[in-house]
């Protein structure tokens, strides 16, 4: 194949493989809106409070609706957080749903969520709104799944995911319900078009990826058992992507407290840059492929110790993206410009 032959053929697969078509913002409608929901263990690692930032300025701009945020990260403090987020955001209305009995990673990092939740101003009163009273009283996700689910329209949802995949399992192991007489597997092949993920890594068989291995059952099944077209972005995309402290300390000076701000501060000893792991795959999810190289179409498995491998075949539905030098560096500054942006609704 010649040089040109194989840009023109890339370009299609880059085209077939978009979650989104490119227009004006200016002419964008409600009904344009794509329709996401977030799958988080938002309280590990920060990048999943800069990719929620993400997700709130496509609000801002009309690109999304955003049905729900679902947590995979076990207590009270994530869905605290959460719902401070929304709330500071001006997004309070947005339902979450929660885990039970999910995967065991209290121990593994700082959980800012916690961190940001206890945060108080000198007279002792919190220095975040909320708009929730119980956590506790919360749906679990994989319920909540089904009745937003369906509700919508047939082939519209894009879920993205960037924490474990014990949620996803679960909902394709539901019955039907008043919600829906569908299964699990059912309603998601009816009504989601796209499952993105930020979960593996392609490039080491000797890396073993923390959202996989803290539920390898659970990414078995789903990889393997999900009706949609699904798009990973893997470590080693993430991790060559770089959103730099210096911004953090430098950029947000238009907020004298602000909740993803302070989380990141609360994670790691300032400064540090931190991998964007997750916010690759909101990028993806919300953007298009532009901004990447895709792999051909396959198969994705994962073994029993948590790694995970591609087999290229035109038969399948599983993709994962690819960054050059040039694009990641594109992609940081991206990242840069919308994030260190003042929300719509910021007063």
């Amino acid at each position: 194949m010649t040089d040109n032959k194989f840009h023109v053929v890339s370009l299609l697969l880059l085209i077939a493989l978009s979650g989104c078509t490119s227009k004006d913002r200016s002419t964008q409608t409600v009904s344009d809106a794509q329709k996401i929901i977030f799958e988080t263990d938002i309280g590990n690692d920060v990048d999943d409070a800069l990719a929620l930032d993400m997700l709130y300025k496509y609000m801002d701009a009309g690109d999304i609706n955003l049905l729900g945020i679902m947590i995979n990260k076990e207590g009270i403090y994530p869905p605290e957080y959460t719902d401070i987020m929304n709330t500071w955001y001006g997004y309070p209305e947005i339902p979450v749903g929660i885990i039970h009995n999910g995967a065991d990673c209290e121990n593994d990092a700082t959980n800012y969520a916690k961190c940001v939740s206890l945060m108080n101003k000198e007279n002792g009163e919190p220095i975040f709104h909320r708009s929730l009273k119980d956590y506790s009283t919360l749906p679990e996700a994989h319920i909540l799944y089904r009745e937003l689910l369906a509700k919508q329209p047939d082939n519209s949802v894009t879920i993205i995911s960037v924490g474990f995949s014990t949620n996803l399992a679960r909902l394709l192991d539901t019955p039907g319900d008043d919600f829906s007489p569908l299964t699990g597997k059912e309603l998601v092949a009816k009504k989601v078009k796209l499952l993105c993920t930020m979960a593996g890594c392609f490039n080491n068989p000797d890396l073993y990826e923390y959202n996989i291995v803290k539920d390898i059952p659970a990414a078995k099944k789903v990889f393997a058992e999900w009706p949609t077209r699904v798009v990973t972005s893997p470590f080693e995309v993430g991790i060559a992507i770089n959103y730099p402290g210096a911004s953090i300390e430098n950029d947000f000076g238009w907020a004298p407290a602000h909740p993803m701000v302070e989380a990141y501060k609360c994670y790691l000893e300032m400064p540090y840059d931190r991998p964007t792991w997750d916010l690759t795959s909101v990028l993806y999810s919300v953007e298009g492929p532009s901004y990447f190289n895709i792999s051909p179409a396959g198969k994705i498995d994962v073994t029993d110790k948590g790694v995970t491998t591609f087999t290229a075949d035109e038969k399948g539905d599983r993709y994962y993206l690819m960054v050059d030098s040039i694009q990641a560096e594109n992609i940081k500054q991206h990242f840069i410009e919308l994030i260190s942006q003042q929300p719509a609704n910021f007063k």
